[in-house]
């Protein structure tokens, strides 16, 4: 079985990927998803389609890690988060955040059973309100 840090970077690579199956692959069956305003989405069945619909409207939407620590199955990841806002498919300069972020996670069984983000997303809001 995975160490809770490689699970880790398997699981940024998914996101990183823009494939919701794959990012679904890697949660417990039971896992959590909380964001930065305490939204919280539990049971992976309920993921796919909101990682679907965040992939959507940021296509190119990465994350990476400057500094990672772990303690028995809790990571905690620090770096930035990036991508650029897109209303229909189209990509333009404009439309690009780039937030610094950090993410923490519990892993039980090889699997996320907890990704929880931080990070201010003011920027990409203020993006999103330009266009609607």
């Amino acid at each position: 079985m995975d160490e809770p840090v490689n699970v880790v970077l398997k699981f940024e690579r998914a996101i990183n990927s823009h494939d919701a199956g794959a990012v679904c692959s890697l949660l417990a069956p039971d896992s959590v998803f909380l964001d930065s305003l305490g939204n919280r989405i539990e049971d992976a069945a309920k993921m796919r389609p909101a990682w679907e619909g965040y992939f959507k409207m940021v296509p190119d939407y990465t994350i990476s890690h400057s500094e990672i620590l772990a303690g028995g199955d809790s990571v905690a990841v620090f770096g930035t988060a990036h991508g650029t806002f897109s209303k229909d498919g189209k990509l333009s300069k404009e439309d690009f955040f780039k937030i610094p972020a950090a993410w923490r996670a519990v892993v039980k069984d090889g699997r996320i059973a907890l990704w929880q983000i931080f990070a201010d997303n003011e920027p990409l809001r203020i993006v999103m309100r330009r266009h609607s």
